[in-house]
Parts: structure tokens; C-alpha cells; sequence
């Protein structure tokens, strides 16, 4: 292991940041902390880390955001998970998405890389460290209200666990997620959403111009909330019974206030499978055939 002494206070070649130069793996002296003491609560990893430097207590009135601990699987908790994690480029996430297919890569802020992220089966269980994709779930204003974790598998993709942790649930949210989501790119007038993060990027692979939201489930997505400036929505459906009944309700729900909302189906299961299988070509062709026409030309790269 080697640790950087000279450069930057944060972000790429910061002092302080180490690399394992066996595995590949890299983070700062937090995470030394966290993992040689086998601590869960980042509270308890900043009061050792000031134990050890001889530090004072912080102010308690300036230093809200680490005064006392944030409770499972609550807002505060997904914004100290996202506070621990780093931008994806040239991480286990761009690898796993490429693997997926997906190439629209470039509205992907909201996507954050993990490289030992908790996991515990059940309460009871040992706590795990795995590599994970961290979605952050906001509001209309912008405002984190959630997060989805994505454990990864360290080894790589196959069609057998396309890309993800051998893990009984490797897929969890926190937060406050319903009516929220995972945002790609700024909302307008026409918008695109899906369920999982999967299949969003997926239609934005071919539809690379346009913004685009991850409900993360067949449930949010028929609850999720419209910008007052939305016109048009073009709803991603996943080939399946939930899907069919989350469609139903968020047709309902246009109709009511407004909204044209125009379905996309998949030619096999979801949208990602058609990507992987079929290739992005086939699936812009498919698409092009259920888009607005005036949607064409604004969206797909064939109007640059």
C-alpha cells in the first residue's frame, strides 16, 4: 500500500488518499479506520480518527451534520453514504454499466462509487463490505431525499449476475423515496421515465438528449411527482405484471392533470435486456418507431 503526501485537499491525487497496489483498491485514512476497527456508523470513525489526532470535541452547533447518530435506513443516512463515496468515471460502476451496454454516461452526477459498502443479510448477520453503485434519490428542487445501494461483484460481468454481488437482496434503498428519483440530466418539458437505473440509461443510450428519471421501482414509478413544466412523458415499461399495473396508474394520472404520456415497450423483457441482446442499433430503431417525431429530432443522435 502506498499513500499519496503531496497534492490537492480533495478530490483526484488528494494528499492523504492511499492505493493497494496488489488489488487496485484506493481511499483516504478514514477508511484505513473504518476497516481495521471494523466500525459501521461514520460518527464512530470521525471521534477515532480525533481521538487519535488529540482533537477537541466539535462545536455542536456547527457541526450539525455529524451530531449524533442518523438512523437506519433514513435521509440523513443516504447523505453521509453519498458524502463517503466518489465519482464513477473509471470505477467498478463505469465498468459495470458499459458491461450493461449502457453508454450514456455523460448526465450521470447522480451515480456514486463505493468500493466497501456495507451489507448485512439480517440484523443478525456479520457485516459485509462490498464494491457498490450509489444512486442519489431527489426531489423536483434537487434536494437528496434517498439513495439506492447496488452491490457489486469485484470479479467482473456474466449473464449469470450481470454485473451485480452474488447477494441474496443485492439491491436496497434508504430515505424518503416516494414520489422522488434518480435524475439524469435537467427536467424540461418532455421527459423520460423507468423503474430501475438499468433500464432508464438504457432508453438514454438511445435517447442521449433527453432527461431522464429511475423511480426504482414498479410502485414509485406510478407515484412518482411531475414538474409543473412537463408536457409530454415517455413512460419506459418493464414487460411484466407489476409493471402493467404501475402503467395503468400513471396513465391515470397524466390524463388528469394534463400530461400526454406516451408508453415504450421493450421487444424482450426490459429495456437493458433488448440493449445487451439486441445492441443499441436495434433498440434506437425500436424507439424511433415509438417516439413523437418531433422527439426524434430533438433527442437522437441522429439530428447532430
Amino acid at each position: 500500500m502506498f499513500v499519496r503526501l503531496k497534492g490537492p485537499g480533495s478530490g483526484k491525487g488528494a494528499a492523504g488518499k492511499w492505493t493497494d497496489a496488489a488489488t487496485g483498491e484506493h481511499g483516504d485514512l478514514l477508511d484505513v479506520i473504518r476497516e481495521s476497527l471494523h466500525l459501521v456508523d461514520f460518527r464512530d470513525v470521525v471521534q477515532e480518527a480525533r481521538s487519535f489526532l488529540s482533537m477537541p470535541p466539535p462545536d455542536q452547533g456547527k457541526w450539525i451534520a455529524g451530531h449524533g447518530s442518523a438512523p437506519l435506513g433514513s435521509t440523513e443516512s443516504a447523505r453521509r453514504l453519498l458524502a463517503m463515496a466518489q465519482p464513477v468515471g473509471r470505477t467498478l460502476v463505469e465498468e459495470y454499466l458499459r458491461n450493461r451496454g449502457i453508454t450514456a454516461l455523460h448526465d450521470t452526477g447522480a451515480l456514486r462509487y463505493h468500493p466497501r459498502c456495507y451489507y448485512r443479510p439480517d440484523e443478525y448477520a456479520p457485516t459485509e463490505t462490498w464494491p457498490a453503485m450509489i444512486a442519489a434519490v431527489t426531489d423536483l428542487s434537487g434536494k437528496l431525499t434517498g439513495a439506492q445501494r447496488t452491490w457489486l461483484d469485484p470479479r467482473g460481468f456474466s449473464e449469470a449476475n450481470l454485473g451485480r454481488a452474488p447477494l441474496c437482496t443485492p439491491r436496497r434503498a434508504m430515505g424518503n423515496l416516494l414520489g422522488h428519483a434518480v435524475r439524469f440530466g435537467t427536467g424540461s418539458d418532455v421527459m423520460v421515465a423507468g423503474e430501475g437505473i438499468e433500464t432508464t440509461l438504457s432508453v438514454k443510450s438511445a435517447l442521449p438528449h433527453a432527461a431522464s428519471m429511475a423511480a426504482l421501482s414498479a410502485g414509485h414509478l406510478s407515484a412518482i411527482i411531475f414538474p409543473h413544466t412537463l408536457r409530454r412523458l415517455y413512460i419506459a415499461r418493464d414487460n411484466d405484471p407489476a409493471g402493467d399495473k404501475a402503467i395503468a396508474t400513471l396513465l391515470a394520472r397524466t390524463r388528469a392533470v394534463g400530461i400526454e404520456a406516451i408508453m415504450l415497450t421493450p421487444r424482450l423483457g426490459d429495456f437493458n435486456e433488448d440493449l445487451r441482446l439486441l445492441g443499441l442499433d436495434a433498440l434506437t430503431a425500436r424507439l424511433k418507431l415509438q417516439v413523437a417525431p418531433q422527439d426524434i429530432a430533438r433527442f437522437m443522435p441522429s439530428a447532430d
